[in-house]
């Protein structure tokens, strides 16, 4: 058996790992590489390592884009097998692929336009609409903690990743050669006591561990003073009449945030001020939320039963249409506006950014990771200029980080989950979806506390197991 490493190797996004056995060849994950824009497009069109037609299935984490974003490219060059995920990631990857293939069609319109005009050669959209169609056709959702076999020699397990809305960590059998692998892939590890979401759960002891490692050499702020921060910052908007911007990914963040400001305004109702989530992606996904209770913890369920819906209350507004967005420039603070994306690279957030900047009473939250070269890691690097929409503009408002709202492990919380692995079974681990800083100081704490052979693979690495 082998696995190839072949997205998320010592960078962040892009997931994608390549499995061979004598009988099948399959994915985990297949998502979009997100990062400076020629090279994302390039290395997003072409797969490279395999052959597309060559992919018996795929087994899917979870339904943010750096792990799904790519099914429709896959499919669109050739694939013709299953996507086998949980049944939450499988609604939201329905409304979140053809999100997807909106935005490559949209944003490949916009750079033709320039590129027509300068004779050079025009952009293809990575895919369509039809191809983000034709691939959830192709998707099988599976319960959690349901062994499901795939091929007589493979079967899968999906425990809760407790990271966003229907996560999993998959753990796999794999019989060959008369003998039996036991493989398990963090996916995107949760955080324990976050919002919403129950724990990240325990699986069952594994030969072989690839873990993300995004936060592996850094500690967040407690979940459990999030709110409590959230409200400090409310204050300050109220006392300075700010709009709080807020560049939040549609699916997971802007659930828990709002879900946080409605248990805060129902403790403080005279702190209530406007709500506005401006994502037609985020306000769909909010929708598919509401469908999947059951991967809510004791106490998100506790506060639907005293409260018909999490994710509404008065002053809030959910806005669709883009002349209620265009609306949102003239209205005065205090307020907090929520939009994507979270890294600040696309949609409604850059024209909320272009418009409150450089009004040094805002304030621009960021709650969410940032992969290096982002605007909205420029505004966490501290920049004090940055560009959106090619144009030049002073960072005035005040900007705050969040990070108590990560729903990434920490090292201290990847490191206790880690824990939970039988040391005896294990016998490799491999890092992956982190920056190689990040990975370095995880390996090394590691093996401080007794784990040995951690491997942090390159693109393109092939491990024979």
């Amino acid at each position: 058996m082998q696995i190839q490493f072949i997205g998320a190797a010592q960078t962040v996004t892009g997931s994608m790992h390549l499995i061979k056995t004598n009988e099948s060849t399959f994915l985990l994950d297949c998502g979009l590489y997100q990062g400076k824009r020629k090279e994302a497009y390039e290395l997003n069109r072409t797969f490279g390592y395999f052959n597309p037609k060559e992919i018996d299935f795929v087994i899917l984490s979870h339904a943010h884009i750096d792990h799904s974003g790519n099914l429709p490219t896959l499919v669109k060059n050739g694939f013709e097998g299953n996507i086998y995920t949980t049944f939450a990631t499988r609604d939201l990857c329905t409304i979140m692929l053809q999100d997807s293939a909106h935005i490559q069609e949209r944003d490949v319109e916009f750079v033709n336009k320039k590129r027509k005009k300068l004779n050079k050669n025009l952009f293809e959209p990575l895919y369509v609409l039809d191809d983000a169609l034709e691939t959830l056709k192709k998707f099988i959702g599976i319960n959690y903690h349901f062994e499901f076999k795939i091929t007589p020699n493979i079967s899968v397990t999906f425990y809760d990743a407790g990271h966003i809305l229907g996560s999993s960590i998959v753990y796999l059998k794999i019989k060959e050669n008369e003998k039996i692998y036991h493989l398990g892939f963090s996916g995107d590890l949760g955080r324990p006591n976050l919002p919403i979401l129950r724990d990240p759960e325990i699986i069952p002891s594994v030969d072989y561990w690839i873990s993300e490692s995004t936060y592996g050499g850094k500690t967040h702020q407690n979940p459990l003073d999030s709110e409590k921060q959230l409200e400090e910052i409310i204050l300050k908007a109220i006392k300075n009449k700010s709009k709080i911007i807020v560049p939040a990914f549609s699916v997971g963040r802007t659930q828990e945030i709002v879900y946080a400001l409605h248990r805060i305004f129902d403790r403080n109702e005279k702190d209530r001020i406007p709500v506005y989530v401006d994502s037609p992606l985020a306000v769909n996904a909010t929708e598919v939320f509401r469908l999947h209770p059951e991967c809510f913890d004791n106490e998100a369920n506790e506060f639907i039963h005293k409260n018909e819906d999490p994710f509404g209350f008065n002053k809030l507004i959910y806005v669709k249409n883009v002349d209620d967005s265009k609306k949102l420039n003239d209205i005065s603070g205090p307020c907090f506006i929520l939009s994507s994306s979270g890294m600040a690279e696309t949609g409604r957030i850059l024209h909320h950014l272009a418009n409150n900047i450089e009004n040094p009473n805002n304030i621009i939250l960021i709650v969410g990771y940032a992969a290096e070269n982002t605007l909205a890691r420029k505004l966490i690097d501290g920049q004090k200029q940055v560009n959106i929409f090619g144009d030049p503009y002073n960072v005035n408002a005040e900007v705050i980080v969040l990070d108590s709202f990560s729903a990434h492990a920490d090292s201290d919380e990847l490191l206790n989950y880690t824990n939970t692995l039988d040391k005896k079974s294990l016998k490799k681990i491999f890092l992956v979806h982190g920056e190689i800083e990040q990975q370095n100081i995880f390996q090394k704490k590691l093996l401080s506390h007794g784990f040995q052979n951690v491997e942090i693979p390159k693109r393109g690495q092939i491990e024979n197991i």
